[in-house]
C-alpha cells in the first residue's frame, strides 16, 4: 500500500474558527480503556487526549516511549461508531515528535509482532507539529464504522531512542453509541424514583 503523504495545514485560526467544534471526538474515547504497548508511565496514554483548545498545553503527563526503544502502539476504543476524517498528532520537541504514524481499525489484539507484518488502513509521514496547526486526512471510505483505533508510531523525526506525545485529536463525527455506554451514562443520572421520600404517617408509625 502506498503510504499517502497529504496533510492540511490549518490556513485561520483555529479558535475563532472552532475547530474545537471539529474535534470533538474525544468525548467519545472510551479513556479507560485506552492502553499503549512500551509507554514509560503506566497509564499516561490516556493524558493525550483532550480538548483542542488545550492541545498546547504540555504541563500535565505526556506519552513517552522507553528510553531505548521509540517505538509505540497505541489502541484508543470509542463509546460507539465513529466517522474519522482527520488525526491530528502533536510530539515533542528536539525531534522527540514520531515520524510515521500506521492506522488499523477495529483490531484489539495487535501487538508488534503482528504490526510489523500487517498492512494498515492507512500510514502518514508525520511532520514537526509543535504549533498544532497540521492536521492528517483520512481516506474517508475507509474510517466509517470505526469502534476502535490502532495508532502505530515506529520511529521519531530525529532519529532518537525515545518518542514522545503531547496531544492526539481526531476529527469526525460520532455516528452511534454502544448501548452500554448509554445505559451507563443513564445510571449514573438520578431519578425520583430510586429516591423516594418515606410519607409522614409511616415515618411515624416506624418511630412508633
Amino acid at each position: 500500500m502506498p503510504r499517502f503523504e497529504g496533510c492540511c495545514s490549518h490556513d485561520h485560526d483555529c479558535e475563532e474558527e472552532d475547530c474545537s467544534t471539529s474535534y470533538s471526538l474525544y468525548k467519545n474515547i472510551d479513556t479507560p480503556r485506552v492502553r499503549c504497548l512500551n509507554e514509560l508511565e503506566e497509564g499516561s496514554c490516556q493524558a493525550v487526549f483532550k480538548p483542542w483548545h488545550a492541545r498546547l498545553d504540555s504541563s500535565g503527563p505526556n506519552l513517552r516511549s522507553q528510553e531505548d526503544d521509540p517505538e509505540l502502539l497505541l489502541y484508543v476504543p470509542f463509546d460507539g461508531a465513529v466517522s474519522l476524517k482527520a488525526i491530528c498528532v502533536i510530539g515533542g520537541p528536539d525531534g522527540r515528535g514520531p515520524a510515521k504514524l500506521r492506522v488499523y481499525v477495529n483490531r484489539e489484539d495487535l501487538d508488534f509482532g503482528m504490526v510489523a507484518d500487517l498492512q494498515p488502513i492507512q500510514e502518514w509521514d508525520l511532520v514537526d507539529n509543535t504549533a498544532g496547526v497540521v492536521d492528517y486526512p483520512t481516506q474517508a471510505s475507509k474510517f466509517n464504522g470505526v469502534h476502535s483505533l490502532t495508532l502505530h508510531f515506529p520511529e521519531t523525526l530525529g532519529g532518537g531512542d525515545a518518542t514522545q506525545i503531547n496531544f492526539v485529536g481526531f476529527k469526525g463525527t460520532c455516528v452511534s453509541r454502544d448501548r452500554r455506554a448509554v445505559e451507563a451514562v443513564y445510571e449514573t443520572k438520578p431519578m425520583p424514583s430510586d429516591h423516594k421520600v418515606a410519607d409522614l404517617a409511616g415515618a411515624a408509625w416506624r418511630l412508633g
